[in-house]
């Protein structure tokens, strides 16, 4: 049925009518789609090339900040005077406090050299040997022993000389006596007396000739002590210049060691700076701080905090700018040092949410002659950097 619709003159020509338009559509939407513009493809974004590096940081000396204190031996003590007042510049070498303890250093130092002087006096002495008097005076001892001696023997001798005549005449008159009591002319009480007498005198003979050896080697005794005491005074001995030579030796190192301790009393400027800061007064006990604070501020840097992760693009010379809110306009400088030590972030900018544990690395900017003057007071005053990459 459906088909002899189709068939019937009328519908056929609606039927082709149809079938001609869907063709054409079809056609013209093949046509259209393929000449048609087709849609923009839009770029990949890119990264904007990074010309800076920002850090903050701080001002400090081109040297390190000096402590000026006591040495550890007179750790402790007061300051008995101050020529020096912050801001002050000084020189190398400078005095700028005087100990407490200078005046008993210095004491023991004259007392030193003191014994300098005995020592030497003390050794010139043992090289010129003894003193002219005491020689002639030993040498008079000795002349006065020989005469005590000559004296002495002689008078002795005449007591020998004496005896040796009793004992003589009392042998010649035993003698007699001996014979006469043999003849029977006398009792034999008479030839006792004589025998008596006889060894009265021999004992005494032998007394005084014994006394005169002793009263002899006595002397001769004396008379060698004087000599050799005469030899000794006379004689310079190496070895007693020597031991002279060593005392003196000694008090010359103690009069060194005397000059170092009072020197020490003396607080000296060990380079040329400025004084940034007083810890302790005239009159006062040197605190743990010390007693003043010293720099070569004429040579400023700032110390720039870079992230570690920045710190790949950081390259000695390269030029940057500081900004502070002490001071007007930017400073000019170059990075002359890049530290080889990761830290703990020091400098914050105290900004709400800000990530206080940042590891950074020091980077040392060397601010030039007319920026460095500029902010030569403001040691340790915190700062903007600016990096300039090229």
């Amino acid at each position: 049925m459906s088909l002899d619709l189709f068939l019937k003159p009328k519908n056929r020509l609606w039927s082709g009518i149809a079938i001609a338009t869907l063709i054409t559509g079809g056609t013209s939407f093949h046509v259209v789609s393929q000449f048609s513009p087709k849609p923009a493809i839009q770029p990949a974004e890119t990264a904007p090339t990074v010309t800076r590096i920002a850090a903050l940081g701080r001002l400090e000396p081109g040297s390190e900040v000096i402590r000026l204190s006591a040495p550890i031996s007179l750790d402790g003590d007061r300051i008995s005077e101050l020529f020096v007042k912050q801001g002050d510049r000084v020189q190398k070498g400078q005095v700028i406090a005087v100990l407490d303890s200078r005046d008993r250093l210095q004491d023991a130092l004259l007392q030193a050299r003191e014994q300098v002087q005995v020592a030497q006096a003390k050794l010139a002495q043992v090289r010129a040997g003894a003193k002219t008097g005491e020689i002639e005076a030993q040498q008079a001892t000795i002349e006065r022993l020989q005469a005590d001696r000559q004296g002495e023997i002689a008078a002795q001798t005449a007591e020998i000389n004496r005896w040796q005549s009793e004992v003589r005449t009392a042998q010649a008159e035993f003698d007699r006596f001996n014979s006469l009591y043999k003849q029977g002319a006398i009792a034999a009480s008479n030839l006792d007396s004589k025998r008596l007498a006889l060894d009265t005198a021999q004992s005494q003979l032998r007394q005084a000739q014994v006394k005169q050896n002793q009263t002899a080697n006595s002397l001769e005794a004396q008379l060698s002590e004087a000599r050799a005491t005469l030899n000794r005074i006379a004689e310079v001995r190496p070895v007693d210049v020597q031991t002279v030579a060593t005392e003196v030796n000694s008090a010359i190192a103690a009069v060194k060691r005397a000059e170092t301790e009072l020197e020490q009393a003396y607080i000296r400027a060990p380079m040329a700076g400025q004084i940034l800061k007083i810890h302790t007064r005239a009159g006062e006990k040197i605190s743990e701080s010390g007693i003043a604070d010293l720099a070569q501020n004429d040579q400023m840097v700032a110390v720039a905090e870079v992230y570690q992760s920045d710190i790949a693009n950081v390259k000695v010379g390269q030029r940057a700018t500081i900004t502070g809110q002490a001071f007007a306009g930017e400073l000019q400088g170059t990075v002359s040092e890049i530290g080889l030590q990761v830290n703990q972030q020091q400098v914050f900018s105290n900004q709400p949410g800000e990530n206080l544990d940042r590891r950074v690395i020091d980077v040392k900017i060397r601010l030039n002659p007319v920026a460095s003057r500029k902010v030569s007071s403001l040691t340790n005053l915190q700062v903007q950097t600016s990096i300039l990459l090229n």
